[in-house]
């Protein structure tokens, strides 16, 4: 049986960065963080709960699925628009 573990997304304000354990997280760094296009947001991944979210050290302003996550992305807060 092929059990598939599902991500989960958190948006984060830009000043909680600093607090982030990159061990815990599919992002290897702060520069490999996709961020809002006003910088002002970052997101992160994760399949197993990071414990700076489970002790409250980041509250995540959004918890979203992968197709939530990648509906967000799509925005105009997220994404150039292709001309």
């Amino acid at each position: 049986m092929n059990l598939r573990i599902s991500n989960t997304y958190a948006i984060i304000d830009i000043n909680d960065i600093s607090k982030v354990d990159f061990s815990q997280v599919e992002q290897n760094s702060a520069e490999t963080v996709r961020k809002s296009l006003d910088g002002s947001q970052f997101v992160l991944k994760w399949e197993i709960e990071p414990t700076f979210i489970t002790d409250g050290t980041i509250v995540p302003l959004q918890t979203l699925s992968h197709s939530e996550c990648l509906t967000l992305m799509s925005t105009p807060e997220w994404s150039e628009p292709i001309e």
